[in-house]
């Protein structure tokens, strides 16, 4: 089973300058187009469920059980994360004692050093579980789950402070925003994304909202 932890391919994307697709899942048909398409690829995935998702679905123990069995049933060979995107703190312990390979811990609601806090304590109980994870400073523009924001630019010295809680992967906001991009977006922040990439060098960062960014802003960034 191909099944893993996301630092395995996360952070080798990141060295080798290639990106890796985060795809959230609502069904079994999202969950198989996914699977085919990165088996087509050949290309490593993190196959994602937001809490509103997985409560659809039936719970986070039932998309785990999903998405092994596609896995395995369709004899997928490519490397597969099974990843919370925008969990709460409880929400993403519960993914990795059910047996999510990866969680993103979102905390960009709350005060700043309360994000850090807990982010902090889901690095020791996924670690401990060999459960990889994301974190988010700033906030990502746009609506997701009921939570909205204006696509900001993520603080450096947030984003420094978040890295240091030993989470694997950075979500940061750089002029990004889930759901549609509006007709007077003027594009990604792509300066802010150097002087983030220069603050924690080397340290692979996530692009939310990516379906709706035009190709060659994504290759530049």
């Amino acid at each position: 089973m191909a099944i893993v932890s996301a630092e395995k391919f996360v952070q080798a994307a990141r060295d080798n300058g290639y990106a890796v697709g985060g795809f959230n899942t609502n069904n079994l048909e999202w969950t198989q187009a996914i699977l085919r398409a990165a088996e087509a690829k050949k290309a490593p995935v993190l196959i994602q469920t937001s809490m509103g998702a997985a409560k659809y679905m039936g719970g986070y123990k039932l998309c785990k059980a999903l998405i092994e069995e596609l896995v395995e049933s369709m004899g997928i060979t490519v490397p597969v994360a099974i990843h919370l995107d925008h969990g709460h703190y409880e929400d993403a312990l519960e993914c990795i004692r059910v047996g999510y390979t990866s969680v993103m811990f979102d905390g960009s609601h709350l005060p700043v050093e309360e994000n850090l806090e807990k982010a902090a304590k889901v690095v020791e109980f996924a670690h401990a579980n060999g459960v990889s994870v994301e974190a988010e400073v700033g906030t990502i523009g746009g609506e997701e789950d009921g939570i909205i924001g204006d696509g900001e630019l993520a603080p450096i010295e947030d984003a420094k402070a978040m890295v240091a809680t030993g989470i694997d992967f950075l979500a940061a906001g750089i002029g990004n925003i889930h759901g549609p991009y509006p007709e007077n977006w003027t594009g990604l922040h792509l300066d802010h994304l150097q002087k983030l990439t220069e603050a924690v060098p080397n340290f692979p960062i996530v692009l939310h909202g990516g379906s709706g960014i035009p190709d060659d802003q994504i290759q530049a960034a």
